[in-house]
């Protein structure tokens, strides 16, 4: 029998391992195929009509480094999903594209205000995308949650309001409130209200933070906020020294968020083609990792970015030498970080994700 080692880890091999994703917008992964049957069926005009320069189109802005064609992309699908049943549709496909990539465990974001603009409620939004959740979790087997996002350039007051919706449908799927949106000029201290309710109400956060913005904004999202995951969270960089990609010194932000585990979910591809990251090779990632932080990988918006949690570990596999034995760690790191129950949790680890490297391994003679 062949012996891989790290170096030979094929993508056949990576997609059949079991993946976690826990940062994924629903409005950055719909399919080419899909945007153009809603946008004919809408009479919404698209930049392209065929799937392929469709997508294309969409991972413009994360081919030319550009944040406004990337940001702008967003105009077109969230236009495709003002209505119950095209976002039950994308929900469902959503589960469906990521099974087939492997992945076990899906935490699925969006901002429900985004999606009322032609008379639905927030909690009408909720339930349509939950229904496609569920669906496709019938369809898949997999499991997944919903965390619902707030906008940090939207009034506080619908902040408010989508974290009193996340805790109203806990019981129904949600498993988590989110605060995305442009970091600089938008602290998220301005939307308190929301995480003290969400707070008082033993219910979890994760916050975009560190991506654009500095170290102000990691605090923030941590200390006063409550943040239990961080969303990229590049820039906890600014509060280390670093001397030949390896951490010698670190502030008390840094030791912090190392200290009490917290994850970071880290986008290699998104990163780069919003600005947040120069290439690859600058990447914080494999720093963090190498020095024990709570890491794990994500897609952030498979369409804009044109990619898919295979694509970000092979990527990962071949620029930091990562084998199976690290997708692994990567893995357990972000089921051990998963907003659901700790026994959920336990099940998926041990009976999904651990069985599924050992049942990987016998297959292919990995050492």
């Amino acid at each position: 029998m062949a012996v891989y080692n790290h170096y030979m880890l094929s993508e056949e091999i990576i997609r059949k391992a079991p993946k976690v994703e826990l940062h994924e917008h629903l409005d950055g992964s719909l399919r080419p195929e899909t945007i153009i049957e809603l946008g004919r069926a809408q009479g919404i005009p698209l930049p392209a009509d065929n799937p392929e320069d469709l997508a294309a189109w969409f991972a413009k802005g994360t081919e030319e480094k550009s944040l406004s064609l990337y940001l702008k992309a967003f105009s077109v699908t969230t236009a495709l999903m003002q209505d119950k049943d095209s976002l039950r549709r994308i929900a469902r496909e959503e589960i469906e594209d990521l099974a087939s990539d492997g992945v076990v465990y899906a935490e699925i974001r969006f901002a429900p205000v985004l999606h009322t603009k032609q008379g639905l409620t927030m909690s009408e939004v909720v339930e349509a995308v939950l229904e496609g959740i569920q669906e496709g979790k019938r369809e898949t087997g997999i499991e997944a949650g919903v965390i619902l996002s707030a906008m940090r350039n939207q009034d506080p007051e619908i902040s408010l309001r989508t974290a009193e919706l996340a805790v109203a449908f806990a019981e129904r799927g949600v498993v988590g409130f989110d605060l995305a949106g442009d970091e600089s000029g938008h602290p998220a201290k301005k939307h308190i209200k929301a995480f003290e309710f969400i707070r008082a109400q033993n219910f979890n956060i994760t916050i975009h933070a560190g991506e654009a913005f500095g170290l102000e904004s990691i605090w923030q999202a941590i200390q006063i906020c409550g943040a239990q995951r961080i969303g990229h969270g590049t820039r906890l960089t600014d509060d280390m020294k670093i001397e030949d990609g390896k951490i010698v010194k670190m502030g008390s932000l840094a030791h912090f968020v190392l200290d009490k585990r917290i994850p970071l979910e880290m986008c290699l591809t998104s990163n780069i083609g919003t600005g947040a990251v120069k290439s690859y090779e600058d990447h914080p990632f494999p720093i963090f990792y190498g020095s024990s932080f709570r890491v794990f990988l994500s897609t952030d918006n498979r369409l804009m970015s044109g990619t898919s949690l295979t694509k970000e570990f092979m990527i990962a596999s071949r620029h930091y030498n990562l084998g199976i034995h690290d997708m692994e760690k990567i893995t357990l790191n972000a089921m051990k970080s998963a907003f659901i129950h700790h026994e959920k949790r336990l099940k998926l680890i041990y009976d999904v994700i651990k069985k599924g490297y050992a049942d990987l391994r016998a297959e292919y003679g990995l050492s």
